[in-house]
């Protein structure tokens, strides 16, 4: 008599789970840092498994700095009583070990490799940040901001150029959006290849060899300004800062900048902001605020290579209309900058009467009408509750994914 073999319904899924680990390997553990899998089932039951795996080389002593909890960082700040030129040039030679992001080594040389494997997965949109601040100093806020991008951009790539989120503390503040399949990457830029074959190339060479002014503005700040030029030069995309709150799809924005403020009564813009950037790689108007910054570089002068250095370049450019490649849009301050710096505290309180709830209600509309995302001023309110019933949760509430905001 002969018998039947029967196989159980179990075995399938348990070979589809065997082939996921052994494709992704490492990618489910922290050796692989940074790893998107997905599983895409059509209506023939089919899968298409991705795997996206980066390596940080966590047991690399190059890198075991960036989970220092210690008061020695990159941020480091001239003493305020060297106010001579030749006196914060010494010091900051002295110094120089201690600034880090300035060196080159055998773990930043991956950089560029590292980033484009990344951005080769199928990226709708390529996003990219920069974080130049102790690991422990990127809390719930700064995570936010990358929520919002993927609630409007579920299929972009989120690149994130920071030495201290690249690392074993960071994989794990960014782990709930990977998680859930996000595609998102810290990784730890390096400068001189960055800025090669750039207008800031060598500015940046004498800069890392002590032989420019700092200035008493904090190098990494003035670093963040250059870095965002510089990474959409080279790869092109969209660039916003960690206190900015994106809510809607920025799909249909083509090589544009937002102005803070306009004229009353001309309606012309006063100033532009460099928060969000959104410029094709290559775009020429890149490359002009790169001369700017490297011919005018000013460390002690706040906003004077940021939000001043856009506003001065765009000045000189838009208007002339013989000067064919400069297209670039100007955005009113409703699209990135609806709230003024000095009025955002607003936001964040719950309404204390029926006038209060009535401007609060008409903000709403007017944000979620207008404004493809708004800018926090975190230097402004950082030290704010997030109080219940105010704008700022309900725009939370609605923009968030993970929703550990307060």
């Amino acid at each position: 008599m002969s018998e039947r073999c029967t196989v159980s319904p179990i075995l399938p899924t348990i070979l589809l789970a065997a082939i996921i680990i052994f494709i992704c390997g490492d990618g489910m553990i922290y050796k692989a840092s940074i790893r998107t899998v997905s599983i895409n089932e059509n209506k023939n039951s089919n899968s298409t498994i991705t795997c996206i795996t980066q390596e940080p080389l966590k047991s690399s002593p190059e890198n075991r700095e960036e989970d220092d909890d210690s008061g020695t960082f990159d941020s480091l700040i001239v003493p305020f009583n060297l106010s001579g030129k030749k006196a914060r040039i010494d010091w900051f030679r002295k110094h120089l070990p201690d600034f880090r992001i300035l060196q080159s080594n055998n773990f930043t040389q991956q950089f560029h490799n590292r980033l484009q494997e990344f951005l080769s997965h199928d990226c709708e949109t390529q996003f990219f940040m920069t974080w130049i601040s102790p690991t422990r100093t990127f809390r719930r806020r700064e995570l936010l901001a990358a929520e919002s991008i993927f609630k409007s951009h579920p299929r972009g790539c989120l690149t994130i150029l920071s030495r201290t989120l690249d690392s074993e503390r960071g994989y794990k503040i960014l782990q709930p959006l990977l998680d859930r399949g996000f595609k998102i990457l810290a990784i730890t830029p390096d400068l001189p290849s960055l800025f090669k074959n750039t207008p800031v190339e060598t500015w940046f060479d004498e800069m890392k060899r002590g032989k420019k002014d700092p200035g008493q503005i904090p190098l990494a700040q003035n670093l963040s300004n250059l870095m965002r030029l510089a990474v959409l030069y080279k790869y092109g995309g969209v660039y916003i800062d960690t206190d900015f709150i994106v809510l809607k799809s920025f799909m249909g924005l083509k090589n544009c900048i937002g102005a803070q403020s306009i004229d009353p009564v001309s309606k012309n813009w006063t100033r532009l902001n460099n928060a969000v950037l959104v410029f094709d790689k290559k775009h020429p108007l890149l490359e002009k605020f790169m001369e700017n910054f490297a011919s005018n570089f000013d460390g002690s002068r706040w906003g004077y290579n940021g939000p001043f250095l856009v506003s001065r370049v765009i000045a000189k450019v838009t208007g002339a209309g013989d000067r064919p490649g400069f297209n670039v849009t100007i955005l009113p301050p409703a699209a990135f900058y609806p709230v003024d710096w000095t009025k955002i505290g607003e936001l964040f309180k719950k309404p204390g009467n029926r006038a209060s709830a009535n401007w609060a209600k008409a903000m709403l509309s007017q944000l979620n009408d207008k404004a493809y995302g708004i800018h926090l001023w975190n230097k402004q309110s950082k030290s704010y509750t997030i109080q219940k019933g105010s704008v700022i949760e309900k725009l939370v509430s609605d923009h968030c994914i993970v929703c550990k905001y307060t």
